[in-house]
């Protein structure tokens, strides 16, 4: 019997996936990824209404996910909109939820 074929060269390989799922691993920012793949902009204030959730705390979940690149913001006058920033996000979501595309 012979194990898997593991890539040991270079783990520094694996440091940007990692800090990409480990900013995805909270219920919450989860939860705004998934609503931004689904309605592809949004401010705070809509996000806020949503989530039930203090303006502070959905901040600082956008904050963590602006430091990983999964989202980016955009201004449009006085208005601070949130993008996925990172397609690879959206692919990972969708597949967690059972909602990938099928390729025709």
């Amino acid at each position: 019997m012979t194990l898997p074929d593991f890539d040991s060269g270079d783990l520094k390989a694996f440091d940007e996936p990692a800090e990409l799922l480990k900013a995805l691993a909270h219920p919450i920012r989860l939860c705004i990824v998934r609503g931004l793949i689904r309605k592809q902009k949004c401010n705070v204030s809509y996000m806020q209404e949503c989530l039930g959730l203090p303006q502070s705390t959905v901040s600082q979940h956008l904050q963590k996910l602006r430091g990983a690149g999964i989202v980016s913001a955009e201004r449009n006058g006085l208005e601070v909109y949130y993008v996925i920033a990172d397609p690879r996000i959206a692919a990972i979501v969708n597949v967690l939820f059972g909602e990938e595309e099928c390729e025709s």
